[in-house]
């Protein structure tokens, strides 16, 4: 324990006695001063204390509110927010790279929260409103509190929660404290990079001149080195046009009484229809990431008087993610005459699948991708009198992401070497967690020589993205004292003006392909080396023999791109000369809005029937107007490349057509809370409000955007509307919460969530002037009729050659353009998000926390449950206005501290959620994608070896848990990726603490 000296100032004391006898403002309450009269408290310090100071703050707040309290100086629960933030009743984690990442609360996923930094709208990460919490350090966080339901004061934008990062103010607690800790932190699933990388942080806080100035500032860099081992299905198709005989097909669908397969789906005309599900491709890869993040605050507070204080801060977060990567798989994606043989189960998913043509291929990957964060602020708080205060609140947050950082390709490169000498492939999934596949080359074995190896071709890619928020704020609090019950008067205006932009997009390397020559001559048999994959992927189970194919070939990207360059230069290729190409050409998407709103929020205290009842009524009011300025590339025709490759050709120059879109809507949003204390230690609440989450960026664009690859099956397209209106839930909360002894209660809560303007992206089937379409052509039907008269199979290579033998319309490299006096337009599958009705969501959430005595254990546990009308429907093949994240979830707490040690286990469960809908090609089927249920333990020890050093040891994913994810059903395998266990070990060193 420690005992420290504060002054208290006359607001704060004024605060106190309201506090005493009405509902404590849980937003403002990390802004108290400090000054006279003197006091002694005692504070509790560690994970006992920690964990006090989260129920008093649930227990005293207005509405539904949790929180996680730092444990002591710069030494919050853990090292990423969002991985404490999973330990609150009611939110679960999205993970990236075997991190937690992103949020749901109550079902209600990333971009339905919103983030505030003390009390300030933080900008989400690139062209998002979403926030990668991955991204900031612990360091200097006092407190994170998630507030569950509607709060006039609040900015809008947290229909599932708004989460308030509370930072550490030097005023608060005057004298001078600081706090440094170093930690060396070893990824058990390492193999390029470091065995061991460096975590170091430190916090520092003073004041001076008799308390009226005060500083703090903390750092932390973090660095890791990991691999990620995966498999992926890209994309589910359906229904796909295959010409086989009878004898080559295992169809275990049932039938109906003519024999026919079953119409177990509806389509998105609302028809019956039987279906059968396809794999698109399957590969698998390796990826070796190093992560570099380093983040820094200071704060400047100056309090000329008692009744003034300046503060000043600025944030900044900086991540840096490097991602090497080798992949390998087969692509099915042309399907048609290609196919040879198939099983399809009981669902209609092809568990195994045979054909000919299209290619397999070993594929390197490079990127560095950098997030860039900065936020700036300057607040003012004034006693204008003994009863009315005032608050200015400034601010601009930003936030930019770049996956181009990479220093020599100013990208980042997919380079694709492979072949197409195929016979056959296989794909097969009939037992195990993960499937495999085959390629019967013709070189009569199932394994290719290096010397067959060739080039494809290379995707180059760059799309930053931008986020900005600034933002007014002026705020007043009034002390009526008066005897009807009205204890405060809050109220206030803002100005928010939040724009998102981004550019960027893919360039082809799009020769030689494998139909105009591979140069397999260009790389030598020494620039591959074989890799055995007996180990790939252990912890999940195969196939009787094992991961299939048994071996990958690696290569130097740099090298591979280098022999590229030099010899596939414009005299070899002509205008397909082998480049990067630039990225100036492509559309800038944009959104910005401007919102002004209004609020009053009123506290009243009651007596009644000897009860306390103590009541929040607000209202908020808000305008908001929209303005996307939209360019978009022109597309001027789609030629056949040859194999699978389909090219949209845009306007010569980057020739972009520019218009502005706009949207405005008002919004009024009332809320009252009301709470009861039935005895001490009984807490009963009732909550009623309105809250929004505004529609994704993404969604609010008005351009329409064109596939730059429209292979067959995938002729898709999107395009935003900017008069979308926000979701918008009328939500309706009950809870009852026994605190029965110091640091331990049980609570237990129901909620209902209405919402309506529910968005939903729509599909519709359009055809654009002037773009026509070789496939289904004359010539594409002459040259079927002619294969299959030679008894030979029509397979899309065959098809390919027929025409250029033909010598019909052949342009440049054997292109195949279009024909527009015998070809048919291309109809293109268009989503467009339109406001679709309501829904509703509901659930409860149930928590216990134990303290058992002075033994020095204690104990915690949490779960949610919810249910609603937003669930996907596994059999309609259709876009659904669903919710994704909707899932239960639970978390539980051990520990033990005492006499300088400290032992903390923790489990976090998630349960199978929809993680979207909507996969590559498919068009408007939209089908699902599943992440199956999560269970991860992390454990951390603690031991004081003096009263200012701490060592600690931490380990993370203790068990290896992996991650899967599927599509309709599972026997449609998307992914599986581990990551395996980490650990860390280090130190703390404290003073003033």
């Amino acid at each position: 324990m420690n005992t420290i000296k504060f002054k208290k100032s006359q607001l704060a004391a004024s605060v106190s006695l309201i506090i005493a006898a009405s509902t404590f403002n849980l937003a403002y309450a990390a802004q108290e001063e400090t000054a006279e009269p003197e006091l002694e408290i005692i504070e509790v310090k560690g994970i006992r204390g920690s964990l006090i100071r989260s129920m008093d703050v649930k227990r005293d707040a207005s509405g539904v509110v949790d929180a996680i309290s730092a444990e002591e100086m710069g030494k919050f629960p853990d090292t990423n927010l969002a991985e404490s933030l999973q330990r609150i009743t009611g939110v679960s984690v999205s993970r990236s790279n075997g991190e937690g990442s992103q949020i749901t609360v109550r079902g209600f996923g990333p971009s339905f929260n919103l983030v505030t930094l003390n009390g300030r709208q933080m900008a989400g990460t690139g062209f998002t409103r979403s926030f990668n919490f991955e991204n900031l350090s612990s360091e200097g966080v006092s407190s994170l509190e998630v507030m569950k339901t509607a709060r006039a004061e609040m900015p809008t934008g947290g229909l599932g929660a708004t989460v308030n990062i509370v930072t550490a103010k030097p005023l608060q607690k005057p004298g001078e404290r600081f706090s440094f800790m170093a930690k060396g932190i070893h990824d058990s699933s390492v193999a390029e990079g470091d065995e061991v990388t460096p975590e170091i942080a430190g916090i520092y806080s003073n004041t001076f001149d008799d308390e009226r100035f005060g500083v703090s500032a903390n750092f932390s860099y973090h660095r890791r080195d990991f691999q990620r081992q995966s498999a992926n299905v890209r994309s589910w198709l359906v229904n796909p046009n295959l010409s086989l005989d009878a004898e080559n097909i295992t169809d275990n669908r049932p039938t109906d009484a003519d024999g026919n397969p079953a119409q177990q789906y509806t389509d998105a005309n609302g028809e019956r229809v039987a279906a059968a599900f396809f794999p698109q491709e399957i590969s698998f890869a390796k990826d070796d990431i190093q992560r570099e993040r380093l983040n820094a605050q200071a704060t400047f507070q100056f309090a000329p008087t008692d009744d003034l204080t300046f503060t000043l801060d600025h944030t900044i977060s900086n991540a840096v993610t490097g991602n090497n990567s080798l992949s390998w798989g087969i692509w099915n994606g042309s399907f048609g005459g290609n196919a040879n043989a198939y099983e399809l189960d009981e669902n209609g998913t092809a568990i195994y699948y045979n054909s000919a043509g299209d290619d397999a291929s070993f594929t390197a990957f490079r990127e560095t991708t950098e997030v860039d964060a900065k936020a700036t602020g300057l607040n003012v708080e004034w006693l204008a009198t003994e009863n009315l205060s005032f608050t200015l609140d400034a601010h601009t947050s930003k936030t930019t992401i770049d996956n181009g950082k990479d220093t020599g390709l100013n990208a980042n490169g997919r380079i694709i070497l492979g072949s197409a000498d195929i016979a056959s492939k296989e794909y097969s999934f009939r037992e195990g967690d993960v499937p495999g596949f085959n390629v019967n080359w013709n070189n009569g074995t199932q394994e290719i020589s290096p010397n067959q190896i060739g080039s494809n071709f290379s995707i180059f890619t760059r799309t930053p993205g931008e986020s900005e928020v600034s933002q007014v704020q002026l705020d007043g609090k009034l002390f009526t004292y008066t005897d009807i019950g009205l204890e405060t008067v809050k109220f206030g205006a803002a100005f928010t003006k939040q724009s998102l932009s981004g550019w960027g997009g893919s360039n082809n390397a799009n020769a030689p392909g494998f139909n105009n020559g591979t140069f397999a001559e260009i790389f030598p048999d020494a620039m591959f080396e074989r890799v055995d994959l007996a180990n790939f992927l252990d912890e999940f189970s195969f196939g009787p023999n094992g991961v299939a194919p048994g071996y990958a070939y690696t290569y130097d990207f740099d090298e591979a791109f280098a022999r590229q360059s030099a010899f596939l230069t414009e005299d070899v290729l002509g205008s397909d000369v082998y480049q990067i190409g630039n990225f100036d050409g492509f559309p800038t998407n944009k959104v910005e809005e401007e919102t002004i709103s209004l609020y009053l929020s009123t506290n009243w205290v009651f007596n009644v029937s000897d009860y306390d009842v103590f009541v929040n009524l607000g209202v908020r009011y808000e305008e908001t107007d929209i303005v996307s300025p939209a360019k978009s590339r022109v597309a001027e025709q789609v030629y056949w490349a040859g194999g699978s490759e389909w090219i949209t050709q845009f306007a010569s120059g980057g020739e972009l057509v520019e218009v502005d879109f706009k949207g405005e809507y008002d919004l009024l949003l009332p809320m009252i809370d009301i709470k009861v204390d039935l005895s001490d230690d009984l807490v009963s609440r009732v909550s009623w409000g309105q809250t929004i989450s505004r529609p994704t960026l993404g969604a609010m664009l008005g351009n329409l955007s064109l596939t730059p690859s429209p292979k067959l099956n995938s002729r898709s397209g999107s395009r935003g509307n900017p008069n979308l209106k926000p979701f918008k839930s009328t939500n309706f909360d009950l809870s009852l919460e026994y605190y029965y002894n110091e640091g331990s209660y049980a609570a237990v809560g129901l909620f209902w969530k209405d919402v309506d303007d529910w968005i939903d992206n729509t599909q519709v089937n359009a055809t654009y002037e002037g773009l026509h379409d070789v496939y289904l052509g004359e010539r594409w039907n002459n040259a079927v009729a002619a294969i299959e008269g030679r008894g030979e199979q029509a397979t899309d290579g065959a098809i390919y050659n027929e025409i250029v033998a033909n010598g019909v319309g052949i342009g440049e490299n054997n292109r195949i353009l279009p024909d527009p006096a015998t070809d048919p337009l291309i109809e293109w599958t268009i989503e467009s998000p339109e406001n679709v009705g309501a829904r509703k969501v509901n659930g409860v959430e149930v928590s216990i926390q134990h303290l058992f005595g002075e033994s020095g254990f204690g104990a915690g546990f949490n779960a949610t449950m919810v249910d609603g009308d937003v669930e996907y429907d596994n059999y309609i093949l259709a876009s659904q206005a669903v919710l994704a994240g909707l899932s239960d979830s639970a978390n539980l707490q051990g520990f033990y501290e005492k006499d300088g040690l400290s032992v903390k286990i923790t489990g976090a469960w998630r349960d199978q959620y929809l993680i979207a809908q909507g996969l590559p090609d498919s068009g408007a089927t939209a089908p699902p994608q599943y992440a199956e249920e999560y269970l991860q333990w992390d454990v951390s020890v603690n031991y004081e070896v003096s009263e200012s050093t701490t060592v600690f040891f931490e380990g993370v994913n203790l068990t290896n848990e992996t991650e899967r994810s599927f599509s309709r059903f599972e026997s449609q395998f998307l992914s599986a990726a581990q990551y395996g266990p980490r650990y860390a070990i280090g130190f703390r060193y404290s003073m003033g603490n």
